[in-house]
């Protein structure tokens, strides 16, 4: 008898991993109940892991149910039966339908949240956010905390404009802008601030993911949707995906056509030879963007452990923008010259893009996944700039200017991931990549001796370059589970190999080695609530028109130029997140602090030589790139989703921080405290109508010559629900009350710059979205998960 009681004494050990049915994706943070038999009675729980694995340890012998909870799927159950022969019961690949409830003749099914805040990634389900209908994926990102996008597309976080762009966890096109990429066209938008080892190293204020729709499990479902905007602003996009036995189809098409008009006023005032010059402007400008795309792709699953999908997409871009400005000279006590000028910039660009992709599991070993990809992108196309004096004194030139910009860049990248399983607590994963940039182009300079002539081109301003950058990479990861701590460390290896010729003016050439520690320590505490500690080494490479001396000209008086000496910035990032969830109420806070070297900055100088050649009465202003100093920002983040009744939810979010720069001298530092904030309400009034009312603000922010004024608007949006659920209608505006505007001050050695932009922000939408095959409309609030994380898959 001795034997058999120390026997069953024994405790015992239940494991698995949760996956989607259809995809086969893990799913993480769901919760796990062990129910003992027959009585019911809670015995343990725990909650899975980002891999989708889980482990109840310590567990009574004797026979249980098991039950899964995860937000948008239906629940599950597995018998479980712990003897002293088994004490252990090994689940394997455990898989989890999503959520569909039949009730009569409507379907309701799981939706996700709108935002989702987790420590380490924020995402945006851009179909459930309403207030991005019609817009691009700029205005989505306005949402996020600390996020901010100026007025040409450029995002920066948490004060740093050092972020990479991915698309489909592939590190995006450079011609890629996100204020002319669609919001349809995207299905989520994730932002993760401080990436491990398995992510690229590039990027020192973070990685933002654009997930495009793909398809989805159900036989065939998609949607099409077109929207109207007030002033000549359409877009319309359609999606759809058939399954096929082991293939999946699926393909959408989107595009997009708007005119916004706006005002600019600039002044800047200089001393060029003991003599004080001005140039003051003010002008109303009108920007046209025409956007067409189209994407097919295959998905092949020879059984539940393999899929192969392979994907192709072109996209075609043209902008084009006109300013007509009043130009107001003025040097010492000269009479002032008046001049009538116009700029205008046309832009031809496409993206094609060819990708496929594999991934292997293997239902004997949970957790055990192999993932190879390889991507081919061809971005190109033709920038013409020109400048003209309409009308001055007599003495002045009229020839007009051209600046002929001819680009075109292959990038192919090749991936290869693999994470191992130790056993049901440990694993470690290993890949490597390479990544190769070659970009061909000329920059042709030409003048126009009299309106209606031919231009004629100017050698002394040409050029010639051809820029070539190599990226080979290798990373390993290690994770263990201890109880309610949960470690992961990795390591990054990468090797930057450019070289750049411009003819005539000179060549750069680096080549840079660098290893990228990471770290993450998490524990899971008491009530639903998780803290977590992680640090991150990071940099930020120049990209090749901050590094190549090629002039670009924005018109008559200002260029911008690269710095072969430009080197990159390398940034240490740490954070320390909490985040607790009760019923259905989620807080998330986060200490966050970022430390950077050799920060890469934007400066503005006069060029006394070319302002000597004009002869002109005026100057011409001169930006490039410099390492300079130092800088930091630290500081904490709050995000906060509260239901206040069945109708009505609250997203807030917000960040105060203090950000640091080196001034431009180089000889000490300006900081300011600065944040952002953003305030949701998500309304449901009746069942078939939602209702979303949103703000935001963005503080001032210190730059290396200045500083940035505070932008801060307000947006509403309705959604209507039609036909029993087959169709939807969307009437939203923004910038409600028009207050979103750019305003910039800089100061320099003998210059000072003030910049006002007021584009137009205040802009109504009606959009109209009817939901093919299995695919429904969001329903009301009270049904919705706080979401899924999301996942860029390494």
């Amino acid at each position: 008898m001795v034997p058999g009681t120390l026997s069953a004494q024994t405790p015992g050990e239940v494991s698995g991993t949760l996956l989607d049915q259809s995809t086969r994706q893990p799913l993480p943070f769901a919760n796990v109940l062990l129910l003992r038999l027959p009585d019911s009675t809670l015995a343990g729980n725990t909650q899975t892991a980002e891999n989708g694995t889980f482990t109840l340890a310590n567990v009574a012998l004797g026979n249980y149910r098991l039950r899964t909870e995860a937000l948008g799927y239906r629940p599950a159950r597995r018998l479980a039966t712990l003897s002293g022969a088994t004490p252990a019961a090994r689940l394997g690949a455990w898989l989890v339908a999503p959520a569909a409830v039949q009730l009569g003749s409507v379907v309701v099914q799981g939706e996700r949240a709108v935002m989702v805040n987790d420590l380490d990634k924020k995402v945006i389900n851009v179909g459930q956010d309403l207030n991005s209908a019609g817009g691009t994926a700029a205005d989505v990102l306005q949402k996020i905390p600390s996020v901010a996008v100026d007025e040409n597309g450029q995002v920066s976080l948490r004060g740093s404009s050092g972020v990479t762009l991915y698309l489909d966890g592939q590190p995006a096109p450079s011609s890629l802008r996100l204020d002319q990429l669609p919001a349809s066209r995207l299905e989520t938008i994730e932002v993760i601030t401080n990436p491990g080892a398995q992510y690229s190293a590039q990027g020192a204020g973070g990685i933002i993911n654009l997930v495009q729709k793909k398809q989805r499990p159900d036989s065939w479902n998609g949607e099409a949707m077109a929207t109207g905007g007030t002033r000549d602003k359409y877009s319309a996009s359609l999606s759809l995906s058939r399954r096929a036995g082991k293939f999946t189809f699926f393909g959408n098409a989107d595009g997009l056509n708007n005119q916004f008009c706006g005002s600019t006023a600039l002044r800047q005032v200089a001393t060029v030879g003991g003599r004080t010059a001005g140039t003051h402007q003010t002008g109303r400008n009108t920007r046209h963007q025409a956007n067409e795309g189209i994407r097919l792709g295959v998905d092949y699953a020879p059984g539940d452990q393999q899929r192969l999908t392979l994907t192709t997409e072109f996209y075609k871009n043209d902008y084009r923008t006109t300013q007509d400005f009043t130009t107001l000279l003025t040097h010492g006590s000269d009479p002032v010259i008046n001049l009538q000028n116009q700029t205008t910039q046309a832009e031809n660009l496409y993206n094609a893009r060819i990708s496929g992709s594999y991934r292997r599991t293997w239902a004997a070993h949970p957790g055990r996944e192999l993932t190879a990809s390889a991507t081919y992108i061809l971005d190109g196309g033709t920038v013409t700039t020109q400048q003209r004096v309409l009308d001055g004194p007599g003495s002045y030139p009229r020839n007009a200017r051209q600046q002929l910009l001819d680009v075109t860049i292959q990038m192919p990248s090749t991936q290869v991931d693999y994470v191992h399983p130790l056993n049901e607590k440990r694993r470690w994963g290993a890949g490597v990549k390479t990544d190769l940039m070659v970009t061909p182009g000329t920059a042709a300079y030409s003048v126009q001796p009299v309106a209606g002539a031919e231009f004629i081109r100017q050698e002394a301003g040409s050029y010639r370059y051809h820029y070539q950058q190599v990226i080979p990479q290798a990373y390993g990861t290690y994770q263990q589970k201890a109880g309610p701590w949960d470690y992961q460390a990795g390591l990054r290896a990468e090797f930057t190999g450019l070289q750049a010729l411009v003819l005539p003016s000179g060549s750069a050439r680096q080549r840079l080695f660098n290893l990228f520690p990471s770290a993450t320590v998490a524990r899971t505490l008491p009530h639903d609530q998780r803290l977590q500690l992680s640090y991150s080494r990071r940099l930020n490479r120049p990209n090749f028109l901050q590094i190549i001396a090629l002039p670009i000209y924005s018109d008559a008086r200002n260029y911008v130029v690269g710095s072969p000496a430009l080197r990159p910035e390398y940034v240490h990032a740490a954070e320390l997140g909490h985040q607790v969830a009760w019923q259905a109420t989620t807080l998330s806070a986060t200490l966050f602090g970022r430390f950077a070297s050799q920060s890469i900055q934007s400066l503005r100088t006069i060029d006394t030589l070319a302002t000597r050649r004009s002869g002109q009465p005026d100057f011409i202003a001169r930006t490039s790139y410099a390492n300079v100093g130092r800088t930091a920002g630290y500081g904490l983040e709050l995000s906060l989703t509260q239901p206040v009744t069945p109708w009505w939810k609250l997203i807030a979010n917000g960040s105060f921080y203090r950000n640091q720069v080196a001034s431009y001298t180089n000889d000490g530092t300006r900081a300011n405290f600065t944040g952002t904030a953003y305030l949701l309400n998500i309304l449901s009034p009746t069942k078939t109508l939602a209702v979303q009312l949103s703000g935001d603000y963005r503080a001032p922010l210190v730059v290396p010559q200045g500083r940035l004024l505070a932008v801060y608007g307000v947006d509403v949006a309705l959604r209507q629900r039609l036909l029993h659920d087959r169709a939807a209608l969307t009437l939203r505006v923004s910038d409600l009350f028009n207050t979103r505007r750019q305003y910039t001050q800089l100061k320099a050695t003998d210059l000072t710059a003030d910049f006002r932009t007021k584009y137009e922000t205040r802009v109504g939408y009606l959009g109209f979205i009817w939901f093919l095959g299995t695919n429904k409309p969001a329903s009301t609030i009270d049904h919705q998960p706080r979401g899924d994380t999301g996942g860029l898959g390494g």
